[in-house]
C-alpha cells in the first residue's frame, strides 16, 4: 500500500535587510504620494473663491485685472493667454532641446573616445545643476542679440507661415527666444536619460549587426535608436515637465502681454510660471487667491504631462 507523498513547499523568508529595504521604499513613496495631495489641497484651499467667482472661465479667458482690494468680483483673472505661451514655449524647447541631447547621447556612447566621454558627460551633468536665473542672465544679455539676427531670418525667409509672421517688427524677449534658453536646460535631463538607455542596447545585436556588413550609423539606426525609444520619450516628456514648470529664466527673456501670441517670433507672451513671479510681490489678497489657483492649473498640467508620458512610454516600450 503506496502512501500519498505531500509535495514539499518550498519558501524562503526575507531577510532583514530586504524587509528594511522594503519599507524604505514603500514609506518613499507613500511619502511622495502625500506630498503631493498635501500641495494640491493646499493650492485649492487658497483658490477655491476664484473657482467659485469666475468658474471655467479662469482657464480660458485672456484678462488679468487685477481687483480694487475690497471685492474678488470688482477685478477679472484669467490665464487662457498664460497657457498658451507656456506650452509654446515648452514645445520650442523640445523641438529645439531633444535632437541635441539625444545627438550628443549618441556621440557619448557610441563615437566619443574614453578620454572624452568621462569629462564630457560630467560637463552636461554639471548644467544641469546651474540656477535658472544665471540662464535668465545668460539668455538675456549673451542668447538674446544672437536669436535676434536668427528670429530675423526666419521672418525673412519664412514669414509666409502664419507661424514666423511678426506684425510689429520687434524681436527680442520673444516666445521663441524663451524656448531657446528652456531648450538649453532640458539638454542635461533629456542626455542623462538617453546615455542611460542607449548605454543598456543590447551588444550582441549590435555586433550582429556589423558582422553582416552595417555600418555603425545603420547599427544605430537598427539596434540602439529603437531599444532606446522609450527612454527618449520618457526623458523628453521630464524636459517638458522642466520647462513647463521654468520660472524665472522665462521671466527674464519672455516679454509678459495677457494676449494670446501665434507668432513665436512677436516680443509678446507668457507664461503660467512667469506670470506668478511678476505678480506675486504687488498682488492684492485677492489677486493672490488667483495667482494660488494658477498655480494649481499648472500643477495639474504637469500631473497630466508626467502620466501621458507614462502611457507613452509603457505603449512605445512594447515594441523596443
Amino acid at each position: 500500500m503506496s502512501t500519498k507523498v505531500e509535495p514539499r513547499r518550498l519558501t524562503t523568508a526575507p531577510r532583514l535587510s530586504d524587509r528594511v529595504f522594503r519599507g524604505v521604499v514603500t514609506a518613499g513613496g507613500l511619502t511622495s504620494l502625500a506630498i503631493l495631495g498635501l500641495i494640491s489641497f493646499f493650492l485649492y484651499s487658497k483658490s477655491q473663491d476664484v473657482f467659485t467667482t469666475f468658474g471655467w472661465s479662469f482657464v480660458k479667458d485672456v484678462q488679468w485685472i487685477p481687483d480694487d482690494g475690497t471685492t474678488m468680483s470688482t477685478g477679472h483673472y484669467g490665464i487662457g493667454a498664460m497657457l498658451v505661451g507656456t506650452v509654446i514655449t515648452s514645445l520650442i524647447a523640445l523641438a529645439v532641446g531633444v535632437p541635441i541631447a539625444v545627438g550628443l547621447a549618441l556621440f557619448l556612447t557610441q563615437y566619443a573616445p574614453n578620454w572624452l566621454r568621462t569629462p564630457l558627460a560630467l560637463l552636461i551633468d554639471l548644467m544641469a545643476s546651474i540656477p535658472s536665473v544665471v540662464y535668465g542672465l545668460w539668455g538675456f544679455f549673451v542668447l538674446m542679440p544672437h536669436a535676434v539676427y536668427w528670429a530675423k531670418l526666419l521672418h525673412k525667409y519664412l514669414g509666409w507661415i502664419p507661424l514666423f509672421d511678426v506684425p510689429a517688427p520687434i524681436f527680442d524677449r520673444s516666445p521663441f527666444i524663451a524656448g531657446l534658453v528652456l531648450s538649453i536646460m532640458i539638454i542635461p535631463i533629456v542626455t542623462a536619460i538617453s546615455r542611460e538607455v542607449f548605454n543598456q542596447a543590447p551588444r550582441d545585436r549590435i555586433e550582429a549587426a556589423y558582422a553582416l556588413g552595417a555600418t555603425k550609423w545603420a547599427a544605430i539606426r537598427a539596434v540602439v535608436l529603437p531599444h532606446g525609444k522609450a527612454g527618449v520619450i520618457g526623458g523628453a516628456m521630464l524636459g517638458l515637465g522642466r520647462a513647463l514648470g521654468e520660472t524665472v529664466a522665462v521671466y527674464m527673456v519672455l516679454n509678459l502681454a495677457f494676449d494670446i501670441n501665434w507668432h513665436i517670433l512677436q516680443s509678446a507672451g507668457g507664461s503660467v510660471a512667469s506670470l506668478i513671479v511678476n505678480k506675486f510681490g504687488e498682488a492684492t489678497t485677492f489677486e493672490v487667491q488667483g495667482l494660488m489657483a494658477a498655480g494649481l492649473v499648472l500643477f495639474i498640467l504637469t500631473l497630466v504631462v508626467n502620466l501621458l508620458a507614462d502611457l507613452v512610454v509603457r505603449f512605445t516600450g512594447k515594441g523596443a
